[in-house]
């Protein structure tokens, strides 16, 4: 009698440098419209944090309020997170910091999160470059009150309704360069690969890496006469660049022609890698990151890739002059000024 044929064992889950798997990077199952772009926005972050080997211990998660906000729910679980009031995250994020330098802070907002309610704290946190990964998940609509048209919808654009929006639009990328942001980028949440690069690069950044990700509602702003829907930005979309990023404990390679590529060593020593494609663009030129928006507004394109990058930039913290032990671990005897030290002070307001 013939034997039967053993089943193959199923192969073992593939393990990044800190031996975790990618099951321990995910969160809980999403409640987001079937088809949107912030769940695709949510793979790439769990994919970028399991190919860094970034621990989900040290990852603290920050959201307001808005489809986008529930987001950080839907991936890793294990992570500290932090749901604050409408527009409010980056204040939140701040004292998190403050309190602990050595988290990874992950703010996940909306175009209405940020550029509405919260654009007062949005401008702050831009000036005071915070080391954090900012995602704005940009849809150009009001996703939980029925699709009305938030600031960053663009001038010219209809409603599911058919309703044409006459205001101009917030552009937070732009803001954040002016501001003092150190690291700012757009993509698209339906454009892996760039995102991936560019998410794995912030992560990889010391200072606040402001990512605006255009992301298509499906159920209000995916149609015809909409510039964020998936069909506008497949024929508007307009790179900058090929986005790679090689990471510090990865060898390093080169496969580009002399002069074809761009090279920024970032803080840890790993290497974000921006090969051009029919102009010359660098990106640590401020002047010119801003020229290239608004030309590219001007022309319907959605300009997409590492706009501005400064590495060399001090961070808040580092303005602060923080110690490098998180402010929460330290013995009063290190943050209560002495009797001697409070009466020199109140003796130097006689």
């Amino acid at each position: 009698m013939a034997e039967t044929p053993k089943t193959p064992a199923p192969a073992a889950p593939r393990q990044n440098r800190l031996g975790l798997t990618l099951a321990d990077y995910k969160g809980g199952r999403t409640t987001l419209c079937a088809g949107c772009g912030h769940n695709a926005i949510s793979e790439r972050i769990l994919d970028a944090m399991f190919e860094m080997g970034v621990p989900p211990e040290r990852v603290a998660k920050f959201s307001g309020i808005g489809c986008s906000s529930k987001s950080p729910a839907y991936f890793m679980s294990r992570s500290h997170a932090f749901n604050a009031v409408h527009g409010r995250m980056p204040a939140v994020a701040t004292g998190a910091l403050l309190a602990n330098r050595n988290l990874l802070a992950l703010g996940v907002s909306g175009d209405g999160d940020s550029a509405s309610i919260g654009m007062g704290q949005f401008v702050h946190a831009m000036r005071r470059n915070l080391p954090m990964i900012y995602v704005i998940e940009d849809n150009g609509v009001y996703g939980l009150t029925k699709g009305q048209f938030s600031a960053t919808a663009d001038a010219g654009s209809t409603s599911k309704s058919g309703v044409v929006n006459e205001l101009p639009a917030i552009d937070t990328c732009a803001l954040a360069v002016q501001l003092g942001a150190s690291f700012v980028g757009r993509s698209f949440s339906g454009d892996k690969k760039q995102l991936s690069a560019m998410l794995r690069a912030a992560v990889a950044h010391k200072g606040t890496a402001l990512l605006d990700v255009v992301s298509p509602c499906v159920t209000f702003n995916d149609h015809e006469g909409s510039t964020k829907s998936y069909a506008y930005m497949k024929d508007h979309d307009e790179p900058l660049h090929e986005v790679s990023f090689v990471p510090a404990y990865e060898e390093i390679s080169v496969d580009y022609a002399p002069g074809a590529a761009v090279d920024v060593r970032l803080h840890d020593g790993s290497t974000l890698r921006l090969r051009k494609l029919d102009e010359s663009y660098d990106p640590r030129d401020r002047v010119r990151a801003l020229t290239r928006m608004a030309e590219a507004h001007g022309k319907g394109e959605v300009l997409t890739g590492v706009l501005y990058v400064d590495p060399a930039a001090p961070t808040f913290l580092d303005l602060l002059q923080l110690p490098e032990e998180p402010l929460g671990t330290l013995p009063p005897a290190r943050t209560r000024p002495s009797r001697e030290a409070l009466a020199a002070i109140m003796e130097s307001y006689r």
